[in-house]
């Protein structure tokens, strides 16, 4: 049978839909076995793509979030009907907020008996388009390929997103005819330059002696960390990163600075926010000086208004807005700009040499961080899922290359991470992938670990284990003087529950025990959970609050 004659062929649903996933370059189905989707699994045998299984939908999804994390391409995941569907809400939601590309696939009721009360028959489409781009029902087995094509396109296009699509059952295990199109993903760098007044944002940059940058997620997801670090160096601009776009300016970099961020972002006559909005973690706007001018650079139009007044701003591809900002600047005119907050950073970075060099038992974060810090490759992805427990991590844990670092973002859901972790590994199997878990956050999700051990995903886990929500003990009693709900069991031995599922398990309790048990985690051969107990008289020092 000729080529041609083969793309015409008619096959079932579930062929057509791992054809068009094929097609856009799609390697890897995230799920949890429904007997809705089994004509899915089957075409997705057919076509090779690899069909990776959870022991939760909600992982499934997190799992394909952290595919899109770690390369930029739509992640994929298949969740069976009506509960498959309703677990994995969280994750879909966390994929909104952090404009995370990935496409969830449904099972559905048949659409010949709807409305008989058949097994898990509910409408996804009323609760899941409030979190997606795309919500959509494919009517017939010959409208899947096009409802596939769109629902790639619509998860890259900016603002990237989740897109759903559901198939009912009749339709994906009967045949409809296969398109044979090409696949074209998206091109994010051909995104054009923004629309607004450049000559206006040059200018303003022309005569700033303070200028800093304050970029977020969509700066990684619009692939600007070339024209950022061109930007930067050009113009003499200190940098700071959060979300997503960590490491799009590596650590070392003399422009990069975390510790100074208040002092930077306080003392600056002219800030450009690129691809992060100012919600909770810039105070609404109130990061900034009162004086401090704000050009807001991204993809496309917030979806909310910005609380503070700014200069301008400019939608556009992000990497040819920052290249047409370069222009004929030059790094001599905000020299003691940076030497001021050189100082101020390394002066801060001498004061947490205490909490570094801690040698309580159980162990200061700081102290667990600065032994795993000595350890990490320059290209290992760090995924933190926890509360306190990851804060301190988000503080001193150093990442140097795009996709290296993630965390449950502002939606702040618990329970990302083994899931995250799972697909980093699989997309990067030859690199350090390391689990930041509090304890809190391990019983969310912690039967993952039978996951990794089944198919042989050697991920080293960490875990902060101080036996309370730390989060909200703190401030509750901060605010109240008592705190509830906010115990845990003391020392459990999570790392034992690790070994029941396969994986290689530590229980630490000194500092002079951890770099050891680091060690022997990597070397293990297998998925690792180290079990670290920290004090959970620790307070971490807040400085942002929920609203």
């Amino acid at each position: 049978m000729s080529t041609e004659a083969e793309q015409t062929t008619r096959v079932h649903g579930g062929r057509l839909i791992a054809r068009r996933l094929k097609a856009h370059g799609v390697t890897k189905l995230f799920t949890l076995s429904g007997g809705h989707i089994f004509s899915i699994y089957d075409g997705c045998r057919e076509e090779g793509i690899d069909i990776v299984d959870t022991r939760h939908e909600q992982a499934a999804t997190f799992a394909a979030e952290g595919w899109a994390k770690v390369t930029r391409t739509p992640g994929v995941a298949a969740l069976t009907a009506g509960p498959g569907v309703t677990n994995g809400m969280s994750a879909i939601a966390s994929a909104q907020q952090s404009a995370s590309p990935i496409v969830v696939l449904g099972g559905r009721a048949p659409a010949m008996r709807w409305g008989m009360g058949s097994l898990q028959e509910i409408d996804h489409v009323p609760f899941v388009a409030p979190l997606t781009k795309l919500a959509a029902t494919a009517g017939s087995p010959d409208e899947i390929p096009g409802l596939v094509d769109r629902a790639l396109a619509a998860a890259m296009a900016p603002h990237s997103g989740p897109t759903f699509l559901d198939f009912p059952m009749d339709h994906v295990f009967s045949e409809g005819e296969d398109t044979g199109l090409e696949g074209a993903l998206h091109d994010v760098l051909a995104e054009p330059l923004a629309d607004g007044d450049v000559e206006r944002v040059l200018a303003l940059l022309d005569g700033a002696e303070r200028p800093v940058i304050m970029a977020g997620t969509n700066l990684y997801w619009g692939r600007g960390e070339e024209a950022l670090r061109e930007l930067a160096e050009r113009r003499g601009i200190p940098v700071y990163l959060n979300g997503q776009a960590r490491g799009c300016l590596a650590a070392d970099h003399e422009l990069f600075f975390s510790r100074a961020r208040g002092d930077g972002l306080k003392g600056a006559d002219l800030a450009l926010v690129i691809g992060v909005p100012m919600d909770f973690r810039l105070g609404f706007g109130g990061s900034f000086g009162e004086e401090t001018k704000l050009v807001v650079i991204d993809r496309a139009q917030p979806a909310r208004a910005h609380p503070r007044a700014v200069e301008a701003s400019l939608y556009g591809g992000i990497d040819a807005t920052l290249r047409a900002l370069v222009g004929d600047g030059t790094p001599d005119r905000t020299r003691d700009w940076v030497a001021h907050l050189r100082g101020k950073e390394t002066e801060k970075r001498e004061a947490e040499r205490v909490e570094l060099d801690d040698g309580r038992a159980p162990l200061h974060p700081m102290r667990l961080y600065r032994e795993l810090g000595e350890m990490l490759d320059r290209n290992a992805i760090v995924i933190g899922d926890g509360g306190d427990f990851v804060s301190y991590a988000g503080r001193v844990i150093d990442t140097y290359e795009p996709g290296c670092w993630l965390d449950p973002g502002p939606f702040g859901c618990l329970g990302t991470g083994p899931g995250y972790a799972l697909a980093a590994k699989l997309a990067h199997p030859d690199r350090q992938v390391v689990l930041l878990v509090g304890d809190g956050a391990f019983g969310f999700s912690g039967m993952e670990f039978d996951t990794l051990a089944r198919h042989g995903v050697n991920v080293v886990a960490v875990m902060g284990n101080n036996g309370i929500w730390a989060l909200e003990k703190h401030p509750m009693e901060f605010l109240y003087g008592y705190s509830v709900a906010a115990e845990l069991r003391p020392e459990t031995r999570y790392d034992q529950m690790v070994e029941a599922l396969g994986c290689h398990g530590e229980l630490v309790r000194t500092p002079e025990a951890l770099k050891p048990a680091l060690a022997r985690a990597f070397e293990a051969g297998a998925p690792a959970l180290v079990n670290v107990l920290t004090d959970p008289d620790v307070v971490y020092p807040r400085k942002s609050n929920l609203a």
